[in-house]
């Protein structure tokens, strides 16, 4: 599997051995200090479980360039439906504020867009959660629907 590569990030497949790690809390060299975050170790589970969703068009680690460090993590929720897929992400704290959840979104996103299959990528927020919608703009997201409680962002081909 090829690396997706941006400015300041390389996204990685998880590995069996990424995910074995996470999952029996054995810290790796390669971590920042501060992952696996929750969602990381949730994703990690669920791969555990499912490990047919280890494929490309699944989660990646995200590596930051200048450290070699995996400061997060986001993936695809594959496979998509009618065209759609959805997106997550999550930075670990000590890198936040920098715009990596925006430029690995972007690039997942455009890595997305390219296949057959795929016309939408979009993503849910909690209102409650600005930075994340933040992300999702900055990454080339429109909004497309809200409730009270979540709003929905797409980005399509095109």
């Amino acid at each position: 599997m090829t690396d997706l590569v941006s400015e300041r990030l390389i996204l990685r497949q998880w590995s069996e051995l990424d995910v074995k790690a996470v999952v029996a809390d054995a810290r790796q060299p390669a971590w920042a200090a501060d992952f696996p975050s929750e969602g990381d170790t949730v994703i990690a589970g669920l791969l555990a479980s499912n490990p047919d969703w280890l494929s490309p068009f699944g989660h990646r680690l995200i590596i930051e360039r200048s450290t070699d460090e995996v400061v997060g993590s986001l993936g695809l929720f594959w496979p998509p439906s009618d065209g759609r897929v959805e997106i997550g992400y999550g930075v670990v704290p000590s890198r936040q504020g920098r715009g990596y959840a925006s430029e690995a979104a972007a690039a997942l996103t455009a890595f997305a867009l390219e296949l057959n299959d795929v016309h939408t990528v979009h993503a849910n927020v909690e209102v409650a959660n600005p930075a994340s919608a933040r992300v999702l703009e900055k990454a080339g997201f429109t909004r497309y629907a809200s409730t009270d409680e979540l709003i929905s962002y797409q980005r399509t081909v095109g």
